[in-house]
């Protein structure tokens, strides 16, 4: 039903009559399930997290070696 809501096909009040619930109650749901999406893409497991971010620990690491060696050989050039 919140999907219904969510898509906007029909009204709120279609949606009502159809499943026999007050159109406060649809909105109530859609709100929340839009306040929540980002909780249901946009995150993964804490493991993900944690290795998400060791790989970017690793990748700020090899930018700053690479910047200390271009830094090196620009100043071997002049």
């Amino acid at each position: 039903m919140v999907l219904e809501a969510l898509k906007e096909r029909s009204t709120i009040e279609e949606l009502a009559r159809k499943y026999e619930l007050h159109p406060t109650q649809i909105n109530l749901w859609k709100k929340e399930a839009v306040s929540n999406l980002s909780s249901v893409f946009g995150k993964g497991t804490e493991g993900e997290k944690q290795e998400q971010e060791e790989q970017i620990d690793k990748l700020y690491s090899q930018i700053g070696q690479l910047k200390v060696e271009n830094d090196f050989l620009k100043k071997r050039l002049y």
